[in-house]
């Protein structure tokens, strides 16, 4: 162990650790870059090597095209349109959940009796799979036997997701936030029991309103917390949606909500064009890769922490 060191500025001693076998540090974080190589380097590598092939369905004839296969999908139409939903849906499906999340997080902390068993119902649902949630929603607003069909079409709004695709694309996104808005507000309400009290009161006592003390002292105090979600949520509508897009709408209709992850998985996996799906993925990997450095270098400036 070797002894404590001083700092030369303040004099104050600050304690240093070393761990007196050499191998130990290594083979404690062995397992974690164990799971990193096999379950993202390597099949990211396998994914680009595949990009710049051109393979029959059956994998019988291979021919090596280098970026031929980026080429020729970012000149098709239904991929450019492709992005343009993904862009829609992961805005608006990112928005809802966050905003939602953040209001049932304040009004939960309001409730003075019964607090624990509105937050543990309001958790619940992060529990449902992908898959079950949107079917869920899908039976829910079946123009046929859906009760909330029944409702809006009572209100004479003609419902039907199945032929409209502005009614699925709402009907997606719907879905989605309501899945991942349980995760945000686990974290916004931790956000909100971290800020002081006395802040608040004091705000109060100098007649500041309850929608100004927000905005002034609560919101700014939960800004890591949102630029934390703001990342999370973005790579779950860009990547963990694909089961609510393949149980509510399979990217129909019309392909009015195929994004960018269903169509990987339809030209791959269905329509067996491996080097499009390849070339496919990696496009979306290094799309979610900048989104997220623009968002560390740029937005997180705006972030204060402490």
């Amino acid at each position: 162990m070797v002894p404590p060191a001083s700092s030369p500025r303040s004099g104050s001693v600050t304690p240093r650790v070393v761990f007196p076998n050499k191998v130990l540090p290594y083979l404690l974080v062995a397992p974690q870059l164990a799971i990193t190589l096999v379950f993202f380097y390597w099949p990211a590598g396998q994914a680009f090597y595949q990009s710049m092939l051109r393979q029959d369905p059956f994998g019988l004839r291979t021919k090596f095209v280098w970026f031929a296969n980026f080429r020729k999908v970012l000149a098709d139409p239904a991929y450019l349109n492709s992005i343009k939903v993904t862009v829609v849906f992961s805005l608006a499906t990112a928005i809802v959940a966050m905003c939602v999340a953040l209001l049932l997080a304040v009004m939960a902390e309001k409730v003075v009796r019964g607090k624990g068993l509105y937050r543990t119902l309001l958790i619940w649902p992060y529990a449902v799979a992908p898959a079950i949630a949107g079917m869920l929603w899908l039976f829910l607003f079946n123009p046929s036997i859906g009760s909330l069909a029944y409702m809006l079409r009572s209100f004479g709004i003609a419902w039907d997701p199945l032929l409209n695709g502005t009614h699925a694309m709402i009907l997606l996104v719907s879905a989605a936030a309501w899945k991942q808005i349980s995760y945000n507000f686990l974290f916004f309400v931790a956000g909100l029991q971290a800020v002081p009290k006395a802040l608040i009161e004091a705000a109060a006592m100098d007649g500041a309103g309850e929608t100004k003390r927000f905005w002034t002292i609560v919101f700014p105090l939960l800004a890591p917390t949102t630029f934390f979600l703001l990342v999370v949520n973005t790579v779950y509508a860009l990547f963990d949606t694909f089961g609510i897009v393949h149980a509510v709408t399979g990217g129909g209709p019309g392909k009015t909500t195929e994004t960018l992850v269903y169509k990987v998985y339809n030209d791959g996996f269905v329509n067996l064009i491996l080097g499009d799906s390849a070339a496919q993925s990696v496009i979306l990997m290094i799309i979610v890769i900048s989104l997220t450095a623009i968002q560390f270098r740029y937005v997180e400036r705006k972030v204060h922490y402490g």
